[in-house]
């Protein structure tokens, strides 16, 4: 098997646990939750084929709503997640020319590339997932505050773990 697929299912289990076990317990006075999971999304190999990128969020997705009792709003907003994923990247790495990279990691990419991503991805699927999840315009204000809280929080936690396992590129 290959290298990148160990460490890819050995991530996915392990952003599962987290998310399920610790994080799911913590929350900011009821308005910023962290989400974590999607460091999975964010960090598979930019050479993913769309596809399975796209299975790869919903199975993710579906999981975290086994364990959260949403059916299909973490899915849903996973594969909103993976759409802006593949928008994001085909824009910025052809013109930024890192197509050799195999992932998106704070050390192969930088910090400003990877923290823009990391920010905007974190963004779109705080949003689509809140809007969802509450689908009505009369608490707009309560649910804006929700996304920009939690997606502060999430993103505080993304670059924190990829500090954590933070690997300078080889060249």
């Amino acid at each position: 098997m290959s290298r990148a697929l160990i460490y890819n299912l050995i991530r996915f289990i392990v952003l599962v646990l987290l998310q399920v076990f610790l994080l799911k317990n913590i929350s900011l006075y009821n308005l910023s939750v962290p989400y974590l999971y999607i460091l999975f999304i964010l960090l598979l190999p930019l050479e993913t084929p769309n596809l399975l990128l796209f299975a790869l969020s919903f199975l993710m997705g579906l999981t975290i709503d086994a364990f959260y009792d949403t059916p299909g709003l973490h899915a849903a907003a996973s594969v909103v997640l993976a759409f802006v994923r593949v928008l994001f990247v085909s824009i910025t790495v052809q013109k930024d020319g890192f197509d050799n990279e195999p992932e998106p990691t704070l050390g192969n990419m930088g910090f400003r590339w990877f923290f823009t991503y990391a920010a905007i991805l974190t963004l779109f699927h705080h949003f689509f997932l809140f809007n969802l999840e509450v689908f009505r315009l009369n608490e707009i204000q309560y649910t804006l505050l929700r996304f920009l809280s939690s997606s502060v929080f999430t993103l505080f936690l993304i670059l924190i773990s990829s500090f954590l396992f933070y690997r300078r590129k080889e060249r």
